[in-house]
């Protein structure tokens, strides 16, 4: 492909001019774009085939040597970060010096994806075979018949598969800003930096090492952040943090076989029902999470912060309409206040099997996974110690193995508890900061509305990381759509939201 400007790199870029001052930068970025669409979803088709699922080290690794050419193309100097550990997936790094550029911004995003059951999706709708749909499956959206390379794209389409939105859209928004940007004459009033993790969907478990091993090339005044989605009205959205979060697993122990349940029932204890007895304990029928100290050490919002979440457009209504919902969980709450908020979720249950495969059984274990969502003040470890805590008060062994057969004998309530990888911790940078406002004011210029600013996300990222250890400040600008499927099954990304993806990370490239 050659319609990629390329610049210079480590020396001048070239100055805007007077074209740039007679015509509004958007008007610009929007002509490029539309001008260079069909080769700028090629690519991306190209970039979406290559499976991204985190522990699929082979393919991720082609994955980074993509995005590698992407950025070399660009004229962008790029480079892989890895560390030691044979497990790990190499970071995307790359970078452009403006001459007089005061500020460095690092801009983020992910290129490795969550693990797909094909099975699961949708008759045409393939993981890794992009196409371009009418709409969602779930409101009839159908797969664009005959559609090939070249031929006009609906803007209101959807482009399928895995990382469609969640987020090599973030790899796809930023590159073709900078694209754009460029070919406009126009020069970024900040050196740009840029980080694409391979891990971010099991945690960034290398991101602290890569960082202690890279720390000078990555120093930033500030990191922006391309990941989740936007408003579900489709309106821009600047956050201020996101939830922390770990995984907790949860293993109850029955019979040391598994027994007939007419013969056995009424007798042997049944895992599953043990299991469901304890976890609704942890939650009462509003919502509200009943393990001793769950909300105690939250930090409450600031007068700014309420504010802003008092002013977020409703969605409510219109979302229970659409997911089939009688009622929110907690009756009153809103969607996005219940962001700052920690959460206890049930992943996932498991005991004997059901539907066409069920059997009478009492079955030897079962086992559930809950998910704890965490905001300012907890503490992933603390957060964990209060459920351990709650087992305990109700008569539980907690184990972080398998029990033996004398503990088996002497403790008629056993549980295997194991809290993955440790969890990550919530991170939130304070709204009335300069720099903030300066992010605010540029995805402002590119939209004729108030841009939503929620003090948190509701997803997890691992900005806490990069806080403690560089020192910088972050901010989530998201792109997509919010119905985008993602971590599911037939995952896609409006293609209108990615052009104006484009448009917003132009603005932000121009940082005042």
């Amino acid at each position: 492909m050659t319609f990629f400007c390329r610049a210079a790199v480590g020396g001048a870029l070239m100055v805007a001019g007077s074209a740039l001052e007679a015509s509004p930068l958007q008007d610009q970025v929007r002509a490029w774009r539309v001008a260079h669409e069909r080769e700028v979803i090629d690519e991306y088709r190209e970039l979406l085939a290559i499976p991204n699922m985190t522990v699929d080290r082979a393919n991720i690794r082609r994955n980074a040597d993509f995005i590698v050419g992407m950025m070399q193309r660009r004229g962008i100097e790029a480079r892989l970060l890895t560390v030691a550990s044979p497990n790990s997936n190499p970071a995307v790094f790359g970078e452009v010096t403006v001459p007089g550029a005061t500020r460095t911004v690092m801009l983020y995003a992910h290129y490795d994806g969550q693990p797909v059951n094909p099975a699961q999706w949708a008759e045409g709708w393939e993981p890794f075979v992009p196409k371009f749909a009418t709409g969602p499956v779930e409101q009839g959206g159908t797969i664009v018949a005959g559609w090939k390379s070249g031929d006009r794209v609906d803007p209101s389409w959807r482009l399928t598969g895995r990382g469609s939105a969640d987020d090599k859209a973030g790899v796809m928004a930023i590159l073709n800003a900078y694209s754009a940007l460029v070919a406009s004459g126009a020069a970024p009033t900040v050196n740009l930096k840029f980080f694409f993790d391979g891990e971010e969907e099991m945690g960034s478990p290398s991101l602290r090492a890569t960082i202690a091993a890279h720390r000078a090339a990555l120093r930033a005044d500030l990191w922006l952040i391309l990941d989740g989605p936007c408003h579900p009205s489709g309106k821009k959205v600047v956050g201020f943090g996101v939830r922390g979060d770990v995984n907790v697993h949860l293993t109850v122990f029955g019979p040391k076989r598994p027994l007939h349940s007419g013969n056995y029932g009424n007798w042997a204890p049944n895992p599953s029902q043990s299991l469901v007895n304890l976890l609704a304990s942890m939650k009462d029928d509003e919502g509200r999470v009943l393990v001793k100290g769950f909300y105690d050490d939250v930090i409450p919002l600031t007068a700014t912060e309420a504010r802003a979440v008092a002013a977020i457009p409703p969605v409510e209504e219109a979302l229970q309409r659409e997911l089939g919902l009688a009622r929110a969980e907690v009756p009153g709450r809103t969607l996005f206040a219940g962001f700052n908020l920690p959460s206890l979720n049930i992943n996932g249950i498991q005991g004997a099997n059901v539907g066409a495969l069920a059997a009478n059984v009492i079955p030897t274990v079962a086992r559930a996974t809950l998910d704890l969502r965490l905001v300012p003040g907890n503490d992933a470890a603390r957060q964990v110690a209060k459920v351990v805590a709650h087992l305990h008060d109700r008569g539980w062994l907690v184990l972080d193995r398998d029990p033996t057969d004398a503990e088996r004998a002497e403790h008629a309530r056993i549980i295997r508890l194991e809290a993955k990888s440790g969890g990550t911790n919530p991170q939130r940078t304070a709204m009335d900061l300069p720099l903030a406002q300066a992010v605010v004011a540029a995805v402002q210029s590119t939209v004729d509305y108030p841009v939503v600013q929620l003090p948190s996300l509701g997803g997890t990222l691992p900005l806490i990381t990069i806080e403690e250890m560089l020192g910088a400040k972050l901010l989530t600008v998201p792109v997509v759509n919010a119905d985008n499927n993602q971590h599911a099954e037939n995952e896609n990304v409006q293609v209108q939201f990615l052009w104006d993806g484009i448009e917003t990370y132009a603005a932000l490239m121009m940082l005042r």
